[in-house]
């Protein structure tokens, strides 16, 4: 086999295992934005709150009601 055909052969291989792999991301993406929308229909709490950020989504709201004398 010559240098050029191996590296063809590399490069196909390399682009199967990259296609599996953002195949599997794109499902776990899927999967969790469904489970982080069911929860927030059980909970009434958001996405940003079940992962941490309830805080910062909080007193981004709270400065666009005005209720902070100062916002970031």
């Amino acid at each position: 086999m010559t240098s050029t055909q191996q590296m063809t052969n590399n490069q196909q291989t390399h682009m199967e295992q990259l296609k599996r792999a953002e195949l599997f991301n794109g499902r776990a993406a899927m999967l969790g934005l469904v489970i982080g929308v069911v929860v927030e229909g059980l909970t009434g709490f958001g996405i940003a709150h079940q992962i941490g950020l309830g805080a910062l989504v909080d007193g981004y709201a709270a400065c666009r009601t005005q209720f902070l004398p100062f916002c970031f």
